[in-house]
């Protein structure tokens, strides 16, 4: 009986796994679009004002889908828990990055791009580097 539950749970974790690989994936490439946009709009293209304020919506979604998975990552193996703190930090980072942003403050929200970039290419990595075994003598 135990043998089941232990397959299930490791099942579910992988599942997991997956949700989080792709929503670290889809931030990142989120947060890519959104140097893209920024990079229009200093070059005086106000169409891209736009674009990037509803990407912004769109990684505050993906981040808050990237938490979710971490959470749950680690309710269901009891694992690391930094992926989940860091993907907490990267979604309320978000937020407060699209407060700063729409408040025009640059030399803020700038620096705050970069953070945010750094944390969710943390959790991507974390979600594909994490319990592979080690290897001898590399």
């Amino acid at each position: 009986m135990s043998n089941i539950k232990s397959v299930g749970r490791t099942g579910h974790a992988s599942g997991v796994r997956t949700a989080l690989r792709v929503t670290a994936v889809l931030c990142t490439l989120e947060l890519l679009f959104q140097g893209a946009t920024a990079g229009q709009i200093f070059s005086g293209s106000a169409a891209a004002v736009s674009v990037h304020g509803g990407g912004a919506i769109v990684f505050h979604v993906l981040s808050a889908l990237m938490l979710i998975a971490a959470a749950l990552l680690w309710r269901a193996v009891r694992g690391s828990i930094w992926p989940a703190v860091i993907s907490a930090l990267v979604f309320v980072l978000g937020l407060v990055q699209a407060y700063i942003g729409d408040r025009g403050a640059l030399s803020v929200h700038v620096p705050l791009a970069i953070l945010l970039t750094f944390g969710t290419v943390w959790v991507l990595a974390w979600s594909y580097l994490a319990g592979r075994p080690a290897r001898d003598g590399v």
